[in-house]
């Protein structure tokens, strides 16, 4: 896929210095946002205090609070310094490949996918510190407010996009590579009510196009791409596309 930034070759060290500087061009350019910018990015020291104070306040409820949050992702981010790389090489990702991302600060602020995946990066890490009951919660307000459904104990690598992301589902024993690209309305789902793995592995490099459904324990290959609309229940080789339903090779 081409893009308008394709000729600039973003790193996870440029994120957070030209995060800033696009924070300070539209706090001055937008009126009506330049608290929404101060609070979100200027007022916070690193990239991972503003992530964690961002998320708080989406993921808040009445019952609650974005404070209460924002001091736990605070614990998690501290313990867990590899998420920072995680999120940022998200953000490399939708960068590379998502044409509508015309600058940096509005996947950051605005994409909903980018929100749904780092949230889950917190319900994961929690999840496996015996916090299921919070993970949950993270999951379900996820789902509530993003429409993305992410189980806490599916495995998702680095340097993933989620564009758009409405109706994105990710069953419990599902595992995710690095660099695999989501459109929106893909399922990675399960084929039986038993319990066990259950779910796809989807290798490095995967594209699932929109409303593709991946179902069971099978392996989608490295560098492979399932057309939008298929279902794939059968695994795929590496480095082949596949449509249909169910799913065929495509020569």
């Amino acid at each position: 896929m081409t893009h308008a930034h394709s000729e600039t070759a973003y790193t996870p060290a440029m994120i957070w210095p030209k995060l800033r500087a696009e924070a300070e061009i539209l706090r001055k350019k937008e009126h009506i946002l330049s608290a929404f910018v101060e609070n979100n990015i200027l007022s916070e020291v690193t990239f991972l205090s503003a992530l964690g104070r961002m998320l708080a306040e989406k993921l808040a409820s009445a019952d609650i609070s974005a404070e209460t949050l924002r001091n736990t992702f605070a614990i998690v981010y501290q313990a867990a310094p590899a998420l920072e790389d995680a999120a940022l090489r998200d953000l490399v990702s939708v960068m590379k490949h998502d044409p509508a991302a015309h600058d940096l600060i509005s996947p950051y602020l605005f994409f909903k996918g980018f929100h749904a995946l780092q949230s889950y990066r917190l319900a994961h890490w929690l999840w496996h510190r015996d916090r299921q009951h919070l993970a949950l919660y993270i999951q379900n307000r996820v789902s509530d407010l993003f429409g993305v459904d992410i189980h806490p104990a599916a495995s998702i690598g680095h340097g993933v996009m989620m564009d758009h992301a409405t109706g994105i589902v990710i069953g419990e024993t599902a595992v995710v590579e690095n660099d695999v690209l989501f459109w929106h309305g893909v399922t990675l789902g399960g084929r039986v009510l038993t319990g066990g793995d259950r779910h796809p592995k989807i290798r490095n490099g995967v594209h699932l196009g929109a409303g593709s459904t991946v179902l069971g324990a099978i392996e989608i290959g490295a560098g492979s791409s399932v057309a939008a609309g298929s279902v794939v229940i059968d695994p795929v080789e590496a480095g082949v596309t596949v449509a249909g339903i169910p799913a065929k090779p495509v020569k």
